[in-house]
């Protein structure tokens, strides 16, 4: 039997879980309300009996890849291996919904290139001004305090998408909308 032969494939995986595997990328700045979303989306997709796993940034940053910093390349490598992660997901016929800030374009370029046709980008749009307000974690206060070198959106860019599937600011659209949202946009293509 050659390498390979005789194995299960992603279709077959995700046949018997009847539904389309994809990855569902949430990205945008810290404060935006991506892990908000995600978290609703999967408790939406979960209730409709899809099969789903949630990949978050900070979860990520306490195992996988707790040996990181936030340098540039500490953030390439980050974002590198929860696309690993996700489209090894993927293969096993799961709808991946992972939430990173996920700061440079060629970074998810990459993760979009490596799950062909399956990567839908969420381009969670919030204004600076609202994270900053919302700041969950005091990380914009500390940031701005220069306590935290190299953070996105203040000392450290973040690369908008320029052809996200769609686009929400969570200032503008309250959470249940959004969800809805992003499930009329998986049902018209397909992917529910």
């Amino acid at each position: 039997m050659a390498p390979g032969e005789g194995r299960v494939d992603r279709g077959q995986r995700a046949s018997i879980k009847c539904q389309e595997p994809c990855v569902i990328w949430f990205t945008g700045l810290s404060g935006a309300g991506k892990s908000t979303l995600a978290e609703a989306l999967e408790r939406s997709l979960l209730a409709a009996g899809r099969h789903t796993y949630l990949l978050d940034g900070d979860c990520l940053r306490q195992g996988l890849n707790r040996d990181l910093g936030f340098s540039e390349a500490a953030r390439q490598e980050n974002i590198r291996r929860a696309g690993e992660v996700a489209a090894l997901m993927l293969d096993a016929g799961l709808i991946v919904i992972a939430a990173f800030i996920s700061p440079f374009r060629t970074d998810r370029d990459a993760v979009r290139a490596r799950v062909p046709g399956r990567f839908i980008e969420v381009f969670v749009d919030t204004p600076l001004a609202v994270c900053e307000q919302r700041d969950p974690k005091g990380l914009y206060r500390r940031a701005r305090a220069g306590l935290i070198p190299d953070f996105t959106g203040i000392d450290s860019p973040f690369e908008a998408p320029q052809a996200a599937e769609l686009r929400i600011d969570t200032s503008q659209c309250a959470v249940e909308a959004a969800v809805l949202q992003i499930l009329d946009y998986l049902r018209s293509h397909h992917a529910l």
